[in-house]
Order: structure tokens, then C-alpha cells, then sequence
């Protein structure tokens, strides 16, 4: 059993992970319209890495056989003024994640919660990379604020050519399984249909994953 008042904290921090994911999807749809495929690729990646991480909250207080509430969130923002404004979103939605994923460390230790509080530890290391990619894309970002196709250059060098579309995974969907996984293939899709391929393949993982490969995702 979680502490209650840790249960609620990350309750609504599962709410802070699912409008974090709706704000890199609206992030990328900017930037394929835009026709800068490695943006939008790079952000359609952070908008699956959001949701999975929403899912391991979610996983977490199943686990602790405690409440996990599906959350309403408000909607993103979905215009920018040119290819630097989302990333520098971005960047503060990522430490605003921080402090929050630091306050619920700490709530969790102040409750004497010690297994939640090793779970957010997870988090805690996620965090430091996020704010650290998200500064190094907005420096160049700025810096190149006039040739944007050289930032899609340095997006392709950084994140790689195999991350671009931030569905990896794809190919692991069956189009003969029928839902999502019966839409055209990968090679034939545009990056949102990939994305969206990408959503039903990581929601079957996420309902076939057993409790002990959660267990060891959220001690790494």
C-alpha cells in the first residue's frame, strides 16, 4: 500500500505526463505541416515517451492496489510563431515536470513511503536527460533560428535517422490482427499514422506486461 497522500500526488501527476504527451503531439503536428519531418519526428517520439511514462504511474498504483484515475486535461497549445517557439515550450514543460517529479520524491520519503519513493528514482534520472536534450535543441534552435534546415540537419546527426519518426516499434504491430495494427505498414505511412500505429502497439504492451517487468523498469 501506497501513502494516501502520495497516491493523490500522483494521481495528478499522471494528468501533468498526459497533457505533457498532448503538447509534444500538437509540438510535431506543427512541424509536419511546417514540412520539417525531423522535427516532428523528434516530437512525436517525446509525445510516446510521455504516455509511457503516464503508464508506469498508472502500473505503479495498480500494483499498490490503489486508485490510479484516468485524468481530463486542458488542450494544448497549438500555434507558434516559427520553429523555435515549441522548443523552447518544451524546455519549460520539462522542468516544470522536474520540480514536480522532485516534490513527489520528497512527499513520498516525508510519508515514509520508501517503495514509492524508490520508484520515482526512475523518474528523477529521466528528468536530467529531458531538460538536457531539450537545452542543447533549444541552443541550436536559436542559433539557427534563421536556416531552420540546417536544424533538421542537426536533429538527423544528434537523434538518428532510425529515430525520426519516434515509432521504433512499429514494425512490431501485425496488420493482420485487425485495430489500430491493420492500417497500412510502416513504409506507406505518413509520421502521424505512424504515430498513431506506434499508440496501439505500445497500449498492447502496456495491457500484456507483466507486474515484474514493471517492477524492474521502475528500480533501474
Amino acid at each position: 500500500m501506497a501513502a494516501p497522500a502520495f497516491v493523490a500526488q500522483l494521481n495528478d501527476q499522471i494528468a501533468n505526463e498526459y497533457a505533457a504527451h498532448q503538447q509534444y503531439v500538437a509540438c510535431a503536428v506543427y512541424y509536419d505541416a511546417q514540412t520539417l519531418p525531423q522535427l516532428a519526428g523528434f516530437f512525436y517520439r517525446q509525445a510516446l515517451e510521455e504516455r509511457d511514462h503516464a503508464m508506469m504511474m498508472v502500473q505503479y498504483l495498480i500494483d499498490a492496489e490503489e486508485q490510479a484515475l484516468v485524468p481530463g486535461i486542458a488542450a494544448p497549445q497549438t500555434g507558434f510563431s516559427d520553429a523555435v517557439e515549441p522548443i523552447g515550450l518544451a524546455l519549460a514543460q520539462e522542468k516544470r515536470v522536474t520540480e514536480q517529479i522532485s516534490a513527489l520524491a520528497a512527499r513520498a520519503r516525508q510519508e515514509g513511503d520508501y517503495a514509492s519513493e524508490q520508484f520515482m528514482q526512475w523518474f528523477i534520472k529521466e528528468q536530467i536527460e529531458e531538460v538536457a536534450t531539450m537545452t542543447d535543441l533549444l541552443r541550436v534552435a536559436e542559433r539557427l533560428r534563421d536556416d531552420v534546415m540546417d536544424l533538421e540537419d542537426w536533429v538527423v546527426r544528434e537523434h538518428g535517422e532510425g529515430e525520426r519518426d519516434g515509432t521504433d516499434d512499429v514494425d512490431e504491430v501485425d496488420p493482420g490482427r485487425g485495430g489500430v495494427g491493420s492500417s497500412p505498414t510502416a513504409s506507406g505511412c505518413s509520421r502521424a499514422m505512424k504515430f498513431s500505429i506506434s499508440i496501439g502497439s505500445c497500449s498492447e504492451r502496456w495491457t500484456t506486461r507483466s507486474r515484474s517487468d514493471m517492477v524492474a523498469i521502475s528500480s533501474t
